[in-house]
């Protein structure tokens, strides 16, 4: 509505625009692309026809992740045919814009998040290590974390992206 803007607010962090990009499932994939961070195999689909066409690219278990719902509302993991149809049905449902990301399942892998400072000559810090305790598919949301991380090997944290 311009409120910020009218009225000169200066977010202090995370800007507007970065929010838009972390926010926007489709954007954010288009942003990891560009600098070459691996992202899950998936797509956006608004019909069960569209849905369909995903099974010849990506194998079961597959995330089921409606756009625009509070809470990750509506997202679940899909085992088998009979459950995809279902959950995307659901999905498409509980999306307000009739739209669910659907990717491949990450189940078993770790996840984790590094704490930056950085500065506008782009110079940075990792302040420290952030796990999640329960497994991939948990919502961020939802999930337990403990810093620092505790159960990445040196070469796991070492790892570059």
């Amino acid at each position: 509505k311009g409120i910020l803007k009218r009225y000169n607010v200066k977010l202090i962090g995370a800007q507007i625009e970065a929010i838009k990009k972390a926010e926007d499932r489709e954007r954010f994939k288009k942003e990891m692309d560009n600098v070459g961070i691996d992202t899950a195999q998936g797509g956006f689909v608004h019909s069960w026809e569209e849905a369909e066409l995903l099974l010849t690219e990506i194998k079961f278990p597959m995330i089921i992740r409606p756009s625009y719902t509070l809470g990750g509302t509506g997202g679940a993991v899909a085992f088998n045919y009979e459950e995809f149809q279902k959950l995307v049905e659901k999905g498409l449902n509980a999306s307000p814009i009739k739209e669910v990301l659907i990717e491949e399942s990450l189940l078993g892998w770790k996840e984790f998040e590094l704490e930056v400072i950085r500065d506008s000559s782009d110079n940075a810090i990792i302040i420290c290590s952030i796990e999640n305790i329960d497994p991939m598919g948990v919502h961020t949301g939802d999930s337990i974390t403990v810093a620092p991380s505790m159960t990445l090997t040196d070469k796991e944290f070492q790892k570059k992206c």
